[in-house]
């Protein structure tokens, strides 16, 4: 059943509980990536035209003693997010309380605020983490409505999603949300075709479910990154120093045999001795690899059959480079697939977030693609088919 998306509620003087992914990239207390902001403001803004009373919320980061706290309250978050909407954001540096309840009731329609960190609760117990049903019974009574809006966490039941959403009166998903269950599920299930899905990575045991699922469902299945050598192992090549998994040799065996005529590796790969940009590089093929190396991109024949195999593509669903692209050296692989789907004509192209996304987007490739996923693990378990609580726990029409 379609559940309730933000045209379906009315939020007027209404106080509005959102839960928002602002798990944004820190380095020495600044935000160096604040696209996850960005994603959020659609949203944000709407309630906020529409007369509503805003509270957000978000994790940080992973929190499981008091001293994992140190350096990862939301007030950078905060402050960078009323810069982003031009307005004055309240932060409340706590997770409830008396202050919190106050500056609840403090609002005035179209005024919003943010509160602390929800992993804080997980210093003393793992509450939010665990969804403790004491801790979202209180997060539910600060409102009057929910809207989630966190794909990235809507894989995990948590007392911000799943614990809210069972002690209030309606809940709803937002723009940011919404996007994500049409544009994934519409690839995944009602997809045009032919349907090609890439998949990259380190490892086969991170995709098992999603390599099944797409043998299934998709046309052709293309394998790149480091999974490619745990794949090369099982079919007895030499991968020299390269990443394997040698427990996942098998496994790997297996998933050759069903996906016999639908599922291809790469041919050639670019080959080094150091895991360097700078280190002398090898274009060899498949069966020439030496010992003393490792292969950190595909080579110039993959990437060309890869593009003949999407040529003719009307939907893709991509998930994981297909290279080491932070090494300028070695991006050429996962840059080249990005250029082939944006040169598709017609075509859905769906990135599922994680690494091939911040890949497409370090790449300049942000605009080219029908949808980027916010999500990574909640992206794998939504292409596996996977129902996910945090959008299981929302009203539905």
């Amino acid at each position: 059943m379609p559940v309730k998306t933000l045209k379906d509620i009315d939020v007027k003087n209404k106080t509005v509980l959102v839960r928002v992914d602002f798990n944004v990239p820190m380095e020495n207390g600044e935000i160096t990536d604040d696209n996850r902001i960005v994603q959020a403001l659609p949203t944000l803004q709407k309630l906020l035209d529409d007369g509503a009373k805003v509270v957000c919320f978000s994790h940080l980061g992973r929190i499981k003693t008091r001293e994992d706290k140190k350096g990862k309250s939301l007030d950078v978050v905060a402050r960078r997010l009323g810069e982003a909407l031009n307005r004055e954001v309240v932060f409340v540096p706590h997770t409830r309380g008396q202050a919190l309840e106050q500056a609840v009731e403090a609002l005035r329609p179209g005024e919003i605020m943010m509160f602390e960190n929800t992993r804080f609760e997980d210093a003393d117990g793992r509450k939010e983490s665990k969804n403790d049903p004491e801790l979202g019974k209180y997060w539910a009574s600060l409102g009057d409505i929910f809207v989630n809006d966190a794909f990235g966490t809507a894989h995990r039941a948590h007392a911000s999603n799943v614990g809210i959403a069972a002690h209030i009166e309606e809940s709803a998903a937002g723009y940011l949300l919404e996007r994500e269950i049409k544009h994934i599920g519409d690839a995944i299930e009602h997809p045009k075709r032919p349907f090609v899905a890439i998949l990259g990575g380190i490892k086969v045991s991170d995709k098992i479910g999603v390599i099944r699922s797409f043998l299934q469902r998709a046309d052709k299945v293309l394998i790149g990154g480091g999974m490619s050598y745990t794949f090369m192992k099982a079919q007895g090549f030499e991968i020299g120093e390269s990443v394997v998994e040698d427990d996942k040799i098998d496994l790997a065996r297996t998933l050759l045999a069903e996906g016999e005529g639908k599922l291809h590796l790469p041919e050639d790969f670019k080959l080094t001795k150091e895991f360097s940009n700078d280190a002398p590089i090898r274009i060899a093929a498949r069966d020439d690899f030496r010992r003393d190396e490792m292969g950190l991109d595909i080579g110039p024949k993959t990437l060309a059959r890869y593009g003949e195999l999407l040529s003719d593509a009307k939907t893709v669903v991509w998930n994981g480079p297909v290279g080491v692209f932070e090494m300028p050296n070695f991006a050429q692989g996962t840059e080249g697939i990005c250029k082939a789907l944006a040169a598709l004509e017609d075509a859905t192209t769906v990135i599922g977030g994680g690494d091939s996304a911040a890949a497409a987007i370090s790449l300049g490739y942000a605009d080219q693609f029908t949808h980027i996923s916010t999500g990574g693990g909640a992206s794998l378990e939504f292409m596996e088919g996977k129902p996910l609580p945090g959008i299981g726990c929302l009203d539905t029409l």
